[in-house]
């Protein structure tokens, strides 16, 4: 009993010694360098998914050119413009249309810029407006709208054709057409250039010519050489306009119109040959006997 109740020797009192210390600096290199190899493989697994989808991508470019070389043209002939359909002109030829749309032998229908190809066509100085439509399968359709003739404008010895707009359509020369009005009094320059306020007198003159005309018989005249005074004239008749509205002013003519009936006075015959629109409130007449 005595030998088991015997104390054992204590250990000599000194330093504490670590004896832990070189296993657990030796796991924690262990730890880093798994890491690195961790994050080094993870990297190259990484580059390899990439290099993959690189090479996936590039058989796929490939895949689809060689396809499309196939394809190509058999699309290309199945879709082929091989009919074109112009409606809508009456100045203007088709041949002049299809001269305007300048469309590239075998060109196919899904290659036809329909705005590119309308905005060609506009070009031309009859044409107002123009659509074009792809039908399948091989037809492009053209819709056309032609402007209207509305007034002769003569420069010097010649004639041009305008619409309603101040826009010109064609030269006629020394041709004349009685049935349209006849403008006057323009620059040629800035009328082939297609100013503004030189277009905007055409509409003007255009817009008078057409009240007149359903008032007086005969071909209106409109001398447009100075635009604060505007002269007319039709069925001998000579009309006067200032700076205010010419519709303004004509309405105020017509108000007044019945008045001028031709009138007999010492057995001579008194005629109306000047009518003086170009004062508020006023309508001056002079008279030829």
């Amino acid at each position: 009993m005595t030998m088991f109740l015997r104390k054992r020797p204590m250990p000599p009192i000194g330093p504490r010694h670590n004896q832990w210390k070189g296993l657990r600096a030796s796991s924690a290199s262990d730890q880093r360098q798994q890491a690195r190899r961790g994050k080094l493989v993870l990297r190259w697994r990484r580059a390899l998914r990439m290099g993959q989808w690189a090479v996936g991508l590039t058989v796929l470019a490939w895949g689809l050119v060689m396809v499309t070389q196939g394809v190509g043209p058999i699309l290309q002939g199945w879709l082929e413009i091989r009919e074109i359909e112009v409606e809508g002109i009456h100045h203007v030829t088709k041949a002049e249309v299809l001269a305007r749309l300048a469309l590239n032998p075998g060109m196919g229908l899904h290659q036809a810029d329909t705005a590119l190809l309308a905005g060609r066509v506009q070009a031309h100085a009859w044409i107002k407006e123009a659509t074009i439509e792809r039908r399948p399968l091989h037809l492009l359709h053209v819709s056309v709208l032609e402007r209207t003739p509305a007034a002769i404008i003569r420069i010097g010895a010649d004639h041009w054709l305008s619409d309603e707009n101040g826009y010109l359509l064609v030269k006629l020369g020394r041709q004349d057409d009685e049935t349209l009005p006849l403008l006057t009094g323009l620059e040629p320059q800035p009328l082939q250039r297609g100013e503004v306020r030189v277009r905007n007198a055409v509409q003007s003159g255009i817009v008078l010519a057409k009240l007149i005309a359903n008032t007086l018989d005969g071909r209106v005249e409109v001398d447009l050489a100075n635009f604060s005074n505007v002269v007319a004239s039709a069925n001998g008749v000579r009309f006067q306009f200032g700076d205010d509205s010419l519709v303004n002013q004509w309405e105020r003519f017509r108000k007044v119109n019945p008045s001028f009936k031709t009138a007999a006075s010492d057995d001579r015959k008194r005629m109306v040959s000047e009518i003086d629109l170009r004062y508020d409130n006023r309508v001056i007449v002079r008279e030829r006997v």
